[in-house]
């Protein structure tokens, strides 16, 4: 397993498949990922992303079936490993945390 620090931007993607749940594959994220940030990335980020996370152990893949609306290929699913579920919750645990700790700041 590679380190355990975890980016901005693959905190996003963890969110996002746990947002897609058992519908999480590479357009779907990166629709997802338009669509609630605002941002345009790039399919190859994404998948560096996701190789990452897979390496960390904060995600698993599996194939799905494959169809000939995309000529035979199959899709390579992502889901969320126990450890990619605690990440995520110490990721929001600490920024929580460092929130409380700016004084004079409020979310109006």
């Amino acid at each position: 397993m590679k380190g355990t620090n975890l980016g901005e931007f693959e905190e996003l993607i963890l969110l996002v498949i746990g947002v897609l749940d058992t519908n999480a594959y590479g357009a779907a994220i990166i629709s997802q990922l338009e669509e609630q940030t605002d941002r345009k990335p790039s399919v190859g980020a994404v998948h560096s992303s996701l190789n990452r996370l897979v390496e960390k152990g904060y995600l698993k893949s599996r194939t799905g079936e494959s169809t000939a609306s995309r000529r035979g290929r199959r899709k390579i699913y992502y889901d969320l490993t126990a450890a990619g579920q605690n990440a995520l919750i110490k990721t929001r645990e600490m920024r929580n945390y460092l929130f409380s700790l700016i004084p004079n700041i409020s979310a109006e």
